[in-house]
């Protein structure tokens, strides 16, 4: 159930900026409206894209049963901590397992 909750939480966190991210590219945008657009989702899209390049690192720890732990997966987990209160409650495993299902 906690593996569950974690990957739900960590979809839910990034399909919103992949949303704003398409968002903000849209032709009809003023160019005041897209460059806030921008800025905002800068931020959130570099979360994102560490989260997405821990995918190894998480497989790695996975794998070896928490025994390797990568440095993109460390980052990514303080990231994923910081931004979630949710993801503060599940361990480093469930996290890990998560991201994979990314």
């Amino acid at each position: 159930m906690r593996r569950f909750l974690a990957t739900a939480m960590l979809l839910a966190c990034s399909a919103p900026v992949w949303a704003s991210s398409a968002g903000g590219t849209s032709a009809g945008a003023s160019s005041a409206g897209s460059a806030g657009s921008s800025a905002s989702s800068d931020s959130s899209s570099d979360d994102d894209k560490l989260v997405l390049d821990a995918r190894g690192d998480a497989a790695s720890f996975v794998a070896s049963d928490g025994a390797i732990r990568g440095a993109r997966l460390e980052a990514a987990l303080r990231n994923l901590r910081a931004r979630n209160v949710a993801a503060r409650e599940a361990s480093d495993l469930q996290l890990a397992q998560a991201i994979l299902a990314l």
